[in-house]
């Protein structure tokens, strides 16, 4: 059946990530690649689909995606997966048995949204073409174009569109390339020019561009050393000249060999959306997506991200609260591993292993206060005391949760002290007994 005929974007509307606003965003599927963007009020992301590869299924071993899929939230802890909206056996133009389809970008201009996908082509020519596809709404249906753009060859599209309305295609093969795109957004207006002074050494890829009070930032993985690392470059026009200006995320302490990145502001704030191997953490070719909150000196320049477990999604204080995903620990006492290894979807446990060990988790949300019972999934082999304070080390003491001797998980309970109403960090401290590990907590 012809591409161009069928109806993408099947699979039915489902919630992902059981709201729990932490990092990764995703946990019911391998995401990477993340391209966010900013819709009709609500935060899209296009990421790229890792899969497993089997014999006969992609390469074992190497990267490895036959689809897309698009989600979105409005207040960046519940997710919607919107399901499939491209895949590589519904385009005319794409070899289908490639497994291929790596980072994307989509954009919006005049009631349209444009889908940039790169893809194996089955013509038999070496290398990336880079295709579009076409829809309505920014879920789709994505309607994809017969051939893909003309005089490019590459991966990694990125789509800005300036503030005097002209469109501009950014890729890379080893360097990053950069065109001006015709008014349909489908075919170049210009030459393709190669991006000047970026670092001459080590792998470039993945440019997402982004413009803040004038400057144009061109961001981009790097390899300065042994794995990508994220950098950027800033100029005065979409065009350039850049100057490379800095490094906004380290290399991975995972070690994940890549990353891929985009910045979006959302409601009046700036996060930074990339990939790490959370999910897969010995092999690093099943990704998954993370948000942290990302900002700017007064000279615009961009203060190094450091990447947190805790993520940016606010967390109701009813809900189940990841208290693993954590923003602090007092260091190598506290453990995080997966409830079970055989299955990361499951999540993750938190061990405090010596009395005095504490953890942070930040933005819970408990409304309009008058919480008046707090539950944890917990266990201890010993028993052991959890207390838990609110918005520091030290401060008032919300509940302390005796967890009594046992090898299986329970749930226990302990009454809470007066909480007032806002947004409240909680610390989670070990103040007796026996090591103590903890799934979430939960107030009612």
């Amino acid at each position: 059946m012809s591409g161009a005929r069928i109806g993408i974007g099947l699979a039915a509307l489902c919630v992902v990530g059981s709201a729990f606003g932490t990092n990764p965003l995703i946990l019911d599927q391998f995401t990477a690649d993340p391209t966010a963007r900013v819709f009709e009020g609500k935060v899209y992301v296009y990421p790229s689909h890792d899969i497993l590869a089997t014999e006969g299924r992609g390469r074992p071993g190497w990267f490895c995606m036959e689809d897309y899929h698009v989600f979105s939230s409005v207040n960046l802890t519940d997710w919607t997966d919107h399901g499939v909206i491209l895949t590589q056996t519904g385009v005319d133009w794409v070899n289908a048995d490639s497994y291929s389809l790596w980072a994307p970008d989509c954009i919006a201009r005049d009631g349209k949204y444009y889908f940039y996908f790169p893809a194996i082509p089955k013509s038999g020519e070496k290398g990336f073409r880079i295709g579009v596809a076409v829809a309505d709404q920014p879920a789709g249906p994505f309607r994809p174009e017969p051939a893909p753009i003309e005089g490019v060859r590459g991966i990694d599209p990125c789509v800005f569109i300036d503030h005097d309305g002209t469109p501009y295609l950014y890729y890379s093969h080893r360097k990053i390339f950069v065109a001006k795109l015709q008014d349909n957004m489908r075919q170049l207006a210009g030459p393709v020019q190669t991006i000047a002074n970026l670092p001459a050494k080590g792998l470039i890829e993945g440019p997402f561009v982004f413009e803040r009070n004038g400057i144009y930032y061109l961001t981009y993985p790097h390899v300065e050393n042994r794995i990508e690392r994220l950098e950027y470059a800033i100029a005065d026009h979409p065009l350039g000249p850049f100057k490379p200006a800095g490094v906004i995320l380290d290399e991975s302490a995972s070690g994940c060999w890549t990353v891929h990145q985009s910045i979006i502001e959302y409601r009046g704030q700036w996060y930074l959306f990339y990939h790490d191997r959370d999910l897969s953490p010995n092999f690093d070719k099943a990704r998954s997506i993370r948000a942290d909150r990302l900002f700017f000196n007064e000279d615009g320049t961009i203060r190094k991200v450091i990447p947190t477990l805790r993520g940016v999604g606010l967390v109701a204080a009813d809900g189940e609260i990841q208290i693993d995903r954590t923003s602090a620990t007092s260091g190598a006492a506290v453990v995080v591993s997966f409830l079970n290894a055989a299955s990361p979807a499951a999540g993750w446990k938190l061990a405090l292993n010596d009395v005095g060990a504490w953890v942070r988790f930040d933005q819970v949300d408990f409304a309009q206060g008058g919480q008046k019972l707090m539950q944890a999934r917990s266990r201890s082999a010993s028993g052991g005391t959890i207390e838990v304070r609110l918005d520091a080390i030290d401060g008032p003491v919300l509940a302390r949760l005796q967890i009594d001797p046992g090898t299986e998980w329970t749930m226990v309970s302990s009454p809470v002290h007066h909480v007032s109403a806002g947004v409240h960090d909680l610390f989670a401290t070990l103040v007796g007994g026996h090591p103590v590990e903890l799934d979430w907590l939960r107030f009612e």
